[in-house]
């Protein structure tokens, strides 16, 4: 393939902006190789610069569950940009969106818009504390909440594909207060909790983390999360930034049985543009300004053109048979992925939950932070590029997450699984 105009907007990018991207991921760090620019998508397909098409398996990292320019989104966008891009007051939509997160998610019972996953994390963060009175959290090795000081330590994604575990510019003192657990190891959370139960806020976690790659849950592990964050009066706050509305319609503590104390949601619930939401108990959310005393603002939270392609996501969704679908296109893949790297004798490891699949180059399980560093990053460098070559785009990174979308269809599928027998014997 020719990339002669991405290596060109590349070296100019780099003039101006921080490594050539917007987000560290993108800069293929992880891969190795220049990244690719795109100039338009539509369903499950990418065109770059050059004129190469690519099958989308990154999904703009998880939003486009219905697929690149769904034509209902785009609808619903140009008519609400037509009645002006933002207000800066309130405005139905926001609360017929929030109406909406609230009948799905049961455990939500107050929802604030907020323009990103990692204003939604701080925010419940902050709220938690504000509720509890105490100052420490507990985060999970290998989980990514976003950006924010807090979260930065042990943090997965893109700070673990660059090799930066923590991240200079958090003070020290701050990120005292963020106690960490592995992924996976409910004993560990007893320990932590015995020692300083009382003086944790709350736990954070990706009920299925996407950030390290996929790793599951182990059977049970939530719920006795759940339970000791009860016993201890520790919020249970759960990041469903990837998970919300893509593992189910009522996002992964559907999937479970779970009910936490606070919520967090991006990507699917804004239909790819830039929103997110924190939600939970009512008298949680009571806390929230101007209802009560713990600060939060945002010019441009609940932006109209964005709720509208988050109202015009989740209907969509909402269709019978919707997850039915995606499940079953998910199982082609894994089982046809499994398949022809068995054939070309590479050991793999492919974690999925419904729509959200990782092949680890490895032949071990992996299921936590520790396993999960044991793959072998160079072989997933190759594999990358070669499926590259022959029109897959797959997410630039070992550690994280591939989305599955509902454009894609049997072509797609087969146009994928070409490509990876190709991949996979290039490699054997």
């Amino acid at each position: 393939m020719n990339h002669t105009q991405s290596k060109a907007l590349f070296t100019r990018a780099q003039e101006r902006i921080p490594g050539g991207v917007n987000s560290p991921v993108r800069a293929f760090r992880g891969v190795g190789g220049d990244p690719v620019f795109f100039r338009e998508a539509a369903g499950a397909w990418m065109t770059d610069v050059d004129g190469n098409r690519y099958v989308d398996l990154v999904g703009s990292w998880g939003p486009l569950i219905l697929g690149h320019a769904y034509p209902p989104i785009v609808e619903a966008i140009i008519d609400a940009a037509r009645r002006g891009t933002s207000y800066g007051a309130p405005h139905p939509g926001e609360v017929e969106l929030a109406e909406l997160i609230c009948a799905t998610v049961p455990s939500v019972e107050k929802v604030r818009l907020v323009s990103s996953g990692t204003e939604a994390t701080v925010a419940a963060i902050r709220v938690a504390r504000g509720f509890t009175g105490r100052d420490y959290i507990l985060k999970f090795e290998g989980c990514f909440h976003g950006a924010g000081d807090p979260f930065l330590v042990k943090a997965g994604s893109g700070v673990e594909t660059l090799g930066l575990p923590d991240s200079p510019g958090v003070p020290a003192a701050l990120a005292k207060l963020t106690l960490t657990a592995p992924f996976n190891d409910i004993g560990a959370v007893e320990r932590i909790f015995a020692e300083k139960g009382k003086e944790i806020a709350c736990a954070i976690i990706e009920p299925v983390v996407g950030n390290m790659g996929v790793l599951i849950p182990k059977l049970n592990y939530l719920q006795e999360l759940q339970a000791l964050c009860q016993r201890y009066g520790v919020l249970l706050v759960l990041d469903e930034v990837m998970t919300g509305f893509r593992l189910a319609r009522g996002g992964a503590q559907e999937l479970y049985g779970l009910k936490p104390d606070l919520s967090t949601f991006a990507k699917v619930v804004g239909g790819g543009m830039p929103l997110g939401a924190y939600g939970g108990r009512r008298d949680i959310m009571a806390k929230v300004a101007p209802e009560g005393p713990v600060y939060q603002s945002g010019t441009l939270s609940g932006n109209p053109v964005a709720v509208a392609a988050g109202l015009a996501c989740l209907k969509a969704l909402a269709a019978p048979g919707t997850y039915a679908r995606l499940e079953q296109i998910s199982r082609a893949l894994e089982e046809g992925l499994v398949a022809e790297a068995k054939a070309a004798g590479v050991p793999i490891t492919l974690n999925r939950v419904g729509s959200m699949l990782t092949v680890f180059f490895c032949d071990t399980p992996v299921y936590d932070y520790a396993s999960a560093k044991k793959a072998d990053t160079a072989r997933f460098s190759k594999f990358f590029h070669a499926m590259l070559h022959e029109g897959v785009y797959l997410p630039p990174s070992q550690f994280e997450a591939a989305f599955v979308s509902l454009a894609i269809g049997e072509p797609e599928v087969a146009h994928i699984l070409a490509a990876a027998r190709k991949a996979f014997r290039a490699l054997g």
